[in-house]
């Protein structure tokens, strides 16, 4: 079977893109799906998104990670995904996207996309746990997906490979663990951020739904006001919006940008 495919980027966060309208697509073959996102075997992504239809939206997203395991939400995934479909004439410039973290809506506004996120939940601030030898401070809200963020001094010298995988499979986030960010507030009050991705097991160079939550805990610290600009490690920059409550925030919106970066096919079962 011959798969059409277009790779994406949102802000060097990296996709491979499929319109599965008609449902063949071989999404239970995880060991597959693990080869086809393989850097140096296969296209190599962090992540693969099927167009699907939907009962409710003008379409489902689904979202698998590196290991071919799915994930509930991908925020830089969503904004790929939002624009592969109005490109392909499956969703309106103004779109509902069915999500298995809940439904979603986005805004195509040329090569950038604006996504409103679920509301945000699980919050938890200044909590303590032991990691890698010593005790830290740290926040946790699920934008879609869980993450913890943790303020740093000086983002350069974290070492985001070592205590990011001790914090994702800490036992305080059992069984599925968690995404885990490292913030610095700039004088200006835009974040920085670094991020170590679960399913991807490694840091990334952006993760749209951390980057949510990095904007979101900044907020709730005090430590800046909405519009935030938020710099992954890609250095590109993006735009969190939200409302905060009493209980949390509301009205959480990411935009950023959805590029293409060519187009291909798959052959599946893979040639040998």
């Amino acid at each position: 079977m011959k798969i059409p495919f277009w790779k994406m980027h949102g802000a060097a966060n990296d996709f491979i893109l499929v319109d599965d309208r008609a449902q063949t697509f071989p999404a239970a073959d995880q060991a597959w799906l693990a080869q086809i996102m393989a850097r140096h075997t296969g296209i190599g992504s962090e992540g693969l998104l099927l167009v699907q239809p939907s009962q409710q939206a003008d379409f489902r997203m689904r979202f698998f990670n590196p290991d071919g395991g799915e994930a509930e939400m991908c925020g830089n995934g969503a904004r790929c995904i939002a624009r592969f479909a109005h490109d392909r004439g499956v969703a309106p410039a103004n779109m509902q996207i069915e999500t298995v973290a809940g439904e979603v809506r986005a805004d195509i506004l040329g090569a950038r996309v604006r996504l409103h996120m679920p509301p945000p939940r699980d919050w938890q601030l200044n909590q303590r746990l032991t990691a890698e030898g010593r005790a830290w401070t740290y926040h946790f809200v699920n934008t879609g997906v869980p993450h913890v963020v943790l303020e740093a001094d000086d983002l350069a010298v974290v070492d985001v490979a070592r205590v990011g995988a001790a914090i994702r499979r800490h036992a305080a986030f059992a069984p599925r663990g968690t995404n885990v960010n490292f913030i610095h507030v700039e004088p200006d009050h835009a974040v920085r951020v670094r991020t170590f991705e679960r399913g991807v097991e490694a840091e990334t160079l952006a993760c749209g739904t951390g980057m949510v939550a990095c904007a979101l805990i900044a907020g709730k610290l005090g430590r800046t006001t909405p519009p935030v600009r938020v710099q992954p490690a890609s250095g590109d920059e993006l735009e969190v919006h939200f409302v905060l409550t009493p209980d949390g925030a509301r009205d959480v919106t990411l935009l950023g940008p959805a590029q293409y970066v060519f187009q291909g096919e798959l052959n599946y079962p893979a040639a040998t």
